[in-house]
This record gives C-alpha cells, structure tokens and sequence, in this order.
C-alpha cells in the first residue's frame, strides 16, 4: 500500500494498461497538453493560495484546510477516479492521525451537476479502497501490461501511442 500513489488510483479506474505503464516507469506524460494544462491549473492555484501543495509520503495534497481535504480537477469527466484518488489521501492523513472530510474541487463543470462534491472515508470505503490498492499492488507487479482497449477517451491518452506497439 506504501507504494500506491493518487495518481496511481486515477489511472487504474481510467485504464489499467496507463496505471501499469505508469508505476512502471515508462512516462509519456510530458507529451501531454493535458497533463501541462494540469500543471499549469495547479501553479496558478499555488499562486493564489498562500499554502502550497501539501506532500506526505508519496501523495501531493491541494489544499488542506482545518475541516476539508481538498483536490482540484480540471475537468469533472472521470469523477470516480477523483473520488478514490480524495480516499486514499483520507486514508493516509487518517494514518498520521489527522481526520478530515473530502473535498472536490472542479474548475470545469461539463458531465456533473455541481462543481463541488464531498466524501467521507467511512468503514466501507475504507474497506474497499483496501481492496482496490491490493488489486493495484497485483497489476502493477504483474510481468506485462494488460492489453489496450482502444475506447474513445484513448485518444487524449499520453499513453495512446505506446498502445499501439
């Protein structure tokens, strides 16, 4: 579980060959107008705020303020990732002894109703996050990647290249 990152989590609900990929060290992501777009999101936000992102092991918090964990998207197209990328940094603040609530913080609104949404880390994630980082832990040490699938959303992969080795 030490070894499981938020970005980890986001790409193995997005697509387990780009989690697979990643944690093994093949990084296409510079290519990525996405991901530069992303970085730069994240730079203005710094900027704005007097508190910079926050590292704890191997995770990078937004924000995190007296009640709130807080994660800043660009966009809310893949809210399930976002959602277990937030209880994963719950878990591992709850582990340091520090309790908070999750907030998710969307700048683009396009398939959600609201910009904002907030979760708990209750007994059943918890239990199921478990679940999902020892699913991860068994994918990422496997000895080669899972096939590509070649969906829509594919295309604005940094990986999509590399799928059609």
């Amino acid at each position: 579980m030490n070894n499981i990152t938020g970005t980890l989590i986001n790409y193995y609900f997005h697509c387990k060959r780009q989690c697979y990929l990643h944690a093994n060290r093949i990084n296409l992501e510079d290519n990525s107008e996405d991901v530069r777009i992303g970085k730069i999101l994240h730079e203005i936000n710094e900027s704005k705020s007097k508190k910079a992102e926050i590292s704890i092991d191997n995770i990078k918090i937004d924000k995190l303020t007296r009640d709130y964990l807080v994660e800043i998207k660009k966009s809310d197209s893949d809210i399930e990732s976002v959602r277990w990328q937030v209880l994963l940094y719950l878990y591992k603040l709850k582990q340091k002894g520090v309790e908070r609530k999750g907030k998710i913080e969307f700048i683009e609104k396009n398939k959600q109703d609201k910009k904002v949404h907030y979760i708990d880390l209750d007994e059943v994630n918890e239990k199921e996050l478990l679940k999902i980082c020892e699913e991860i832990e068994t994918l990422i040490n496997a000895p080669i990647p899972p096939t590509a699938k070649f969906e829509n959303k594919c295309k604005k992969c940094a990986y999509y290249e590399y799928c059609f080795i």
